[in-house]
């Protein structure tokens, strides 16, 4: 049943505030959020932690350090595994990686908001049948450092793996009890850093960035600001590789062209 419209007012000026409160403590913008899902993730936190209002649970999370560490860890996304969408990947690898190496020897590439890290080892894993694995020649990044020391660590659950080719599995992950681990020498090729794409400086000269099934998260403004400086992250001819709900439908805006179904060229 829907509440009385100063009901429905009081709920939203308390999140409103709630938002504008955390981003002075502790300098995260949930306005650059989409509104409905993110408060739909913190109602849930909130009420799961026993708090009827954002007001009340701002100030738990001011006294209390864990809860606060665990609001943080909450408001990232972290739903991954490795080769997701596979489609997608094969056509990295096929026409996307062949043209990289062609034009460039030692190219960079950048996984941002890499999450647990099924996404940047998925690509060390292609680039191992293009060139031996250099060490660091991926940079990962994310806001979430939980999720950074898990993608650190490098062992997945057996059902984060099914679209791995049997080969690589068997050639590149050691089984641990139930659990599979990333051999070292793919580790190695992964530099995991943190980093807030709505608030830190990007870095350049990129043959190639992956940011999948993040950006659908964003109000529409975040996502055109993000865009723009991946853009200027790319060194020209680089490409921008993005999830399957993030179509970009005017990519001539950020200077550049698609060069297959969700990857761009900066042009």
């Amino acid at each position: 049943m829907a509440l009385e419209p100063h009901l429905q007012r009081e709920r939203d000026d308390d999140y409103k505030l709630f938002i504008t409160q955390i981003r002075r403590r502790f300098h995260v913008d949930l306005f650059q959020y989409k509104e409905a899902q993110m408060k739909r993730r913190l109602t849930t936190l909130r009420e799961r932690r026993g708090y009827s209002t954002f007001q009340d649970y701002f100030e738990a999370l001011v006294r209390n350090p864990e809860l606060a560490e665990e609001f943080l860890n909450r408001i990232t996304i972290n739903v991954s595994e490795f080769f997701r969408n596979k489609e997608r990947w094969k056509d990295l690898e096929r026409s996307i990686l062949p043209r990289i190496f062609r034009e460039n020897k030692a190219p960079r590439f950048w996984s941002a908001a890499c999450s647990t890290g099924e996404e940047p080892y998925s690509l060390a894993l292609l680039l191992t049948r293009f060139q031996a694995g250099r060490d660091g020649v991926i940079l990962a990044t994310d806001i979430d450092e939980v999720a950074l020391a898990k993608a650190k660590e490098g062992i997945y659950e057996e059902r984060t793996l099914k679209e791995i080719d049997p080969n690589l599995l068997s050639r590149y992950f050691q089984k641990e009890g139930g659990s599979y681990r990333v051999a070292p020498e793919i580790r190695r090729m992964v530099t995991f850093q943190k980093h807030d794409l709505l608030v830190d400086s990007y870095p350049n000269g990129f043959d190639l960035i992956l940011c999948r099934n993040v950006m659908i998260y964003f109000t529409d403004e975040a996502k055109e600001t993000m865009i723009e400086k991946f853009s200027r992250s790319l060194k020209t001819g680089g490409f921008l590789f993005v999830g399957s709900t993030e179509q970009i439908f005017n990519p001539g805006k950020f200077s550049m062209e698609m060069a297959s179904p969700f990857i761009y060229r900066k042009i």
